[in-house]
């Protein structure tokens, strides 16, 4: 079987003469696998996801994902052509759309009917089938994480990217909202890279665990 996601031989300065974020990172992301990426702050890990996303160019190295290349030395494909989602620390919903346009987002190339039944089936699987016209002022943190969970699962994105998302919710909540996100994404047999600074949910989440270091991979189990 070959595998989903590759990156090979990474490395990403934010200036010419600064130091690597990232020092010739090699990694692999097979079919429907969950990988954890851990590690304390400046190690790289976000920008990881970045240049996954294709939000930043990496210095050196070549990205593929189902063996087209994303990224390589004479190739960028734009964030809008990946077809990965990414759910960040904060949510990052639009404050002027409501939760079902916020949803739709991603869905303006879909058909009127079966966008609009994507919206449904979405609201029903995260559990807030009564709040489409609501606004994100209008959300409590976990409602608006799930809203924005939804509105990066509404395209089926090839690979889902979590930048933290939990960090902002007290344990008793990060606890739940990690464990409704996980099962869903197994459940939607969706590929996902998952950054945490808690060692524990990424061993519980994970089907494997990266400990980063200075722009390296210092540990994997």
């Amino acid at each position: 079987m070959s595998h989903h996601l590759t990156l090979h031989n990474i490395s990403h300065r934010y200036t010419r003469r600064g130091l690597p974020v990232l020092d010739d990172l090699s990694l692999t992301l097979d079919p429907f696998e969950i990988l954890s990426l851990v590690g304390p702050s400046g190690c790289g890990k976000s920008t990881l996801l970045k240049l996954i996303a294709g939000l930043e160019r990496p210095t050196s190295g070549s990205i593929q994902l189902d063996n087209e290349y994303l990224t390589g030395p004479r190739r960028f494909l734009p964030p809008e052509k990946r077809n990965i989602g990414l759910v960040s620390q904060t949510g990052d919903l639009f404050p002027h759309m409501t939760v079902e346009k916020n949803i739709a987002y991603g869905l303006h190339k879909w058909r009127r009917a079966s966008r609009k039944d994507r919206i449904t089936e979405l609201l029903e699987t995260i559990e807030l089938p009564t709040l489409a016209k609501r606004y994100p002022s209008e959300l409590s943190g976990g409602e608006a994480q799930r809203v924005a969970l939804a509105r990066a699962l509404a395209p089926r994105p090839k690979i889902l990217l979590l930048d933290e998302p939990f960090s902002n919710l007290d344990d008793a909540l990060r606890n739940r909202l990690r464990d409704f996100t996980f099962d869903l994404l197994r459940k939607s047999k969706t590929s996902a890279l998952f950054v945490s600074h808690h060692q524990d949910d990424a061993h519980v989440v994970g089907d494997r665990t990266i400990s980063l270091q200075k722009g390296r991979i210092a540990k994997q189990t």
